[in-house]
């Protein structure tokens, strides 16, 4: 394998590690804890690993009481280790067989193993060209509490795992359900070894082999290298070595350990999680949102209000001038509800009825029918925390709605074009009806004093001061009711317009309190599924 093959292989192993990294970071606080302390578990023993050796592959021996794995071990490992582990009664802790002593003891250190033999090279297998560790274990099965401990601890931990398996109870569930099975994404760096074959008749050898593989397909582990062996007669043993060798010469299975760990990792957070993604957030949605909270904050109410004032306003500036100030003494509905001035919208409050409870039943129905429109399609745990971002701004969207309604410019104070051309024609027909009524009254003194009263002028017959009451009083009846119609017509002109820019702020409101943090689920959810394939889940 050339250098450059390891940079790039370490390179990708880098980007996945990180990718995976991402993925529990953002599934804090969504998936269970256990799950995500397991990710972060394995990002740690990936870290610990690459800090150290990486010129040694440690390859573990596994197996079951009676399966002649230390026998196995001792084979494979040559004479001077078999002498050593002779000696042990039975396998209660790790022993390591050791070729490359540069770099090796704190890897032994991390791995807790504190029998070490330094061997001497094997001619074929360990050569000192390539650092090897080979460590017999204690059996999966065994009794002791504690040995099964090390045995999953070392699982974990190991670049290459050796699986001895007897005759007898190759098929036996325990090592199938509890360790095979869950290592299924490790074919790569995982040998099967069939020991023990010399107690079969040689017919019966081969049909054991196509039934443990068969086993071994159902548990995932369909690619995985089968051997057959027997440490007893020496059948196999060169076999065995030469897979061990050409795992160890690739100088891979340390990255491939860790990538199968990875997968692994993936699979399970997305197992946790699901393997789906959220409708998100749609215009539609939105919009249902932003009319749900305008009708719960009664928007309609301030609409109206705006369309009353206007008209009122418009009464006491185009009305006639004879009786338009009796308008002064109808309220405001603007002011009524303090809306009529948008200064220090942060210190103003509207005088609107508080939320009762029908307001807030449509307020949270809003928020949870939003919500539920966004989430759909997502697995159940991010369901839950989409639906959970909805609702926690839902205590204070009354309040921030009431502001955002009182902060809004109504246009209350600004005044419509067609007023002054009314109102400076209606004191003109007024004046006129003055002038005449004065004319009239001027001629009945003149007439009552018996002095001369000169001729008046006429047009069509009708007499100038009669013509000019007449004139001025139908004019003036006319501007007031036109008036009346205009301004209906330019009320509700001004009503749509407040009601868009009111809905403006609602629309506001929700987006601050409720859209954004559910976009930020969705989004997070959306990253997370792109981190795990990132990371190698399938």
């Amino acid at each position: 394998m050339s250098r450059h093959s390891d940079a790039r292989e370490a390179s990708q192993l880098d980007r996945r590690l990180e990718a995976l990294n991402d993925a529990r970071e953002l599934a804090d606080g969504v998936l269970p804890d256990e799950s995500l302390a397991e990710v972060l578990e394995l990002l740690e023993r990936a870290s610990s690993r690459r800090s150290l050796s990486a010129d040694h592959i440690v390859v573990g021996f596994f197996g079951a009481t009676g399966s002649g794995k230390s026998s196995l071990f001792n084979a494979v490992s040559g004479a001077e280790i078999a002498t050593a582990a002779a000696r042990r009664p039975t396998t209660s802790e790790p022993l390591a067989g050791v070729w490359g002593d540069d770099g090796s003891e704190p890897l032994l250190d991390w791995l807790e193993v504190r029998n070490r033999h330094h061997a001497t090279p094997v001619e074929g297998f360990a050569d000192g060209d390539t650092g090897l560790i080979l460590l017999d274990l204690p059996d999966f099965d065994s009794t002791r509490a504690a040995n099964r401990r090390i045995v999953e601890r070392m699982v974990g931990l190991v670049d290459v795992l050796v699986w001895v398996l007897d005759p007898q109870k190759y098929a036996d569930a325990a090592v199938h359900n509890e360790f095979l099975a869950p290592l299924a994404a490790h074919g790569a760096v995982t040998l099967v070894v069939l020991n023990q074959v010399d107690r079969l008749p040689e017919r019966d050898v081969q049909p054991v082999l196509e039934s443990l593989k068969g086993i071994l397909a159902r548990d995932g582990l369909g690619n995985v290298q089968v051997l057959a062996a027997s440490a007893l007669v020496g059948t196999g043993v060169d076999t065995v070595r030469s897979a061990i060798r050409h795992v160890v010469v690739q100088r891979q299975a340390s990255s491939q350990r860790l990538a199968a760990d990875v997968v692994r990792a993936s699979l399970q957070l997305r197992t946790v999680s699901g393997d789906r993604e959220a409708a998100g957030v749609r215009p539609a949605s939105k919009a249902r949102l932003a009319d749900e909270l305008a009708t719960a904050a009664n928007v309609p109410l301030v609409v109206g209000a705006v369309a009353r004032s206007y008209r009122l306003e418009s009464t006491r500036r185009t009305g006639w001038p004879v009786t338009r100030w009796l308008v002064r003494f109808r309220p405001d509905p603007l002011r009524r509800l303090n809306l009529r001035s948008a200064s220090a919208p942060e210190l103003n409050r509207t005088s609107l009825p508080p939320a009762g409870a029908p307001e807030r039943a449509r307020t949270d129905a809003a928020v949870r029918g939003f919500a539920d429109d966004a989430s759909a399609g997502a697995p159940g745990p991010w369901r839950a925390a989409i639906r959970g971002a909805a609702r926690e701004g839902r205590e204070r969207l009354p309040d921030a709605l009431d502001q955002a309604i009182a902060g809004t410019d109504l246009m209350a104070s600004r005044k419509s074009w067609w007023w002054g051309v009314f109102n400076v024609v209606q004191w003109l027909a007024l004046l006129t009806v003055l002038g005449g009524l004065g004319w009239l009254g001027l001629l009945a003194a003149m007439g009552y004093f018996q002095m001369p009263v000169p001729e008046v002028p006429r047009v069509e017959g009708w007499p100038a001061p009669t013509l000019m009451v007449a004139v001025g009083v139908v004019l003036g009846v006319f501007l007031a009711l036109a008036g009346k119609f205009v301004g209906a017509a330019a009320a509700k002109t001004r009503a749509a317009r407040a009601r868009k820019r009111l809905r403006t702020a609602v629309a506001e409101v929700a987006r601050e309190l409720v859209v954004e943090p559910v976009e930020v689920e969705v989004s997070r959810l959306r990253s997370f599924n792109a981190a795990l394939k990132a990371a190698g889940a399938k």
